[in-house]
């Protein structure tokens, strides 16, 4: 299996599970068991405080939690809390621009300068942006993201100019469409590109074109709010040797690339549209999943992945202060998995784990 997909349980980056209980409608062909022995054992290692899951195959979904929402709490994890969704954004925002290049208003092949002189290098496409083969400079690599460090930067405002500055002060990693390298730069000019088209803040765009259709009341882009709305878990890390709170941020240090805040049940209504072909023109429904010799195991927004056992997945991690997320289905969408781990004081490896509920829900 890919370590893209294992990576991002983690709960390491801003940007790259005691026991709880199983509610279920029905029974389905995924062993509810095994689904939750995994999720014990990952808060147990110590890979996370807690963890929320939601698994569907066929008609049949269940949700399943394990660890605690607090740190020195008995409260459970809630089986629907929001959480930052970290990078998922990013298929969100890749959603939306390719429902503007189906409504003619961006050609994926043009260069973005096309319709932002002057951002950025005149060779990079909008398709290159969006599939992480621009050679950008990952500007989350210029911040200082160690505890001790973001504690200074936490409740600070930035602008996307200002983060994209951050990558722009630098040489490319490498020439426009000859390498794959995962670059967040490369989602803050996607979202200033949606501002261009639209006329209207790239968070607008996403609320009219996908939250407001599909109903996703506990979905929301942030801003600069630090707060999350609602039931949630808490998420933490070290500073100065010590166990320290991390769920109020300013998520505007992600902005496009990885601010939003969900719920697994919303994502799971999100990725079924997006599968269904709800939300996307057949042209560009077949272009989100299209990946390339050079960029193998991505799409436009979209993770892609064939399991060892030769299913095959597609969806996207997150990662951001104090929480990791995933999300995953079946292109036809009849087998899905969304998850949101919440870090603590301690470290362990998910990754054993992790892929012990890929097989059981997958294969």
């Amino acid at each position: 299996m890919g370590k893209r997909l294992v990576a991002t349980v983690t709960a390491a980056s801003l940007l790259a599970l005691t026991t709880g209980g199983v509610a279920s409608a029905d029974t389905s062909s995924v062993d509810r068991k095994v689904i939750q022995q995994a999720l014990d054992q990952v808060t147990q290692s110590g890979a996370a405080l807690g963890v929320q899951a939601r698994v569907t195959d066929g008609r049949q979904r269940f949700t399943a939690t394990s660890g605690k929402a607090e740190l020195n709490s008995d409260r459970p994890v809630p089986d629907n809390g929001r959480f930052r969704v970290g990078s998922i954004t990013k298929t969100f925002v890749s959603t939306v621009l390719l429902q503007l290049a189906g409504e003619g208003k961006v050609d994926l092949d043009a260069p973005v300068v096309r319709y932002l002189p002057g951002l950025v290098d005149g060779r990079i496409t909008v398709r290159q942006v969006l599939q992480h083969t621009s050679g950008l400079f990952n500007y989350t690599n210029a911040l200082p993201l160690s505890p001790d460090e973001f504690e200074k930067i936490r409740y600070k405002h930035w602008s996307p100019q200002e983060l994209l500055a951050l990558a722009t002060s630098r040489p490319l990693d490498f020439d426009p469409g000859t390498q794959w390298s995962y670059s967040n730069t490369n989602y803050v000019v996607a979202g200033l590109l949606i501002e261009k088209l639209t006329g209207r803040p790239y968070e607008k765009a996403v609320e009219q074109r996908i939250l407001k259709p599909l109903r996703l009341n506990d979905t929301e882009v942030p801003g600069d709010n630090p707060n999350i709305k609602g039931p949630h878990a808490h998420g933490y890390w070290t500073v100065a040797g010590k166990p320290s709170d991390i769920t109020r941020i300013n998520p505007s240090v992600a902005w496009a690339a990885g601010e939003m805040i969900s719920t697994t049940k919303d994502l799971d209504t999100f990725v079924t549209a997006l599968s269904s072909g709800k939300l996307l023109r057949p042209a560009q429904q077949a272009e989100i999943s299209k990946t390339t010799a050079v960029s193998p195991g991505y799409g436009l927004g979209l993770q892609v992945e064939t399991l060892p056992c030769g299913t095959k997945v597609w969806g996207h991690g997150g990662g951001i202060p104090g929480y990791s997320s995933q999300l995953l289905t079946t292109p036809d969408s009849k087998k899905r998995f969304e998850l949101s781990a919440t870090s603590g004081p301690t470290e362990g490896d998910p990754g054993e784990a992790f892929n012990k509920i890929l097989t059981e829900v997958f294969c």
